[in-house]
């Protein structure tokens, strides 16, 4: 190998991934901030994983839905103001669309209820 290309924190880690809380040994430079003890007794570094081999569709044959950290939430609460005024335009749009079907039955001879 070429010396001073690779990187000096190549270490022993933890992979864990929180959608199905497995955990394995493996080695990597990511950084991490957080150590989880592991079998062994010893304590390594640990990389949180949101999907893996364990529960990507790919792998598992099934589609799976993982709303990871609440992103469905947060989208909800950011684009909640713009719902109220869509709530406003759908009454506007559900009128028009009953004007239209009693002049299209008005039209052809039937009794608009």
């Amino acid at each position: 190998m070429k010396k001073g290309i690779h990187p000096e924190n190549y270490r022993t880690v933890i992979f864990k991934d929180f959608s199905c809380d497995e955990a394995w040994m493996g080695k990597s430079c990511a950084p991490s901030r957080e150590s989880i003890k592991w079998e062994d007794g010893n304590e390594y570094p640990l990389i949180k994983l949101e999907i893996s081999n364990l529960t990507h569709p790919f792998f598992t044959g099934k589609m799976k839905f993982v709303d990871t950290a609440g992103r469905i939430d947060k989208f909800n609460k950011k684009f909640a103001k713009f719902a109220k005024n869509k709530g406003a335009e759908a009454s506007v749009e559900s009128s028009s669309i009953e004007d239209v079907e009693t002049i299209e039955a008005t039209e052809t001879g039937e009794a608009a209820e």
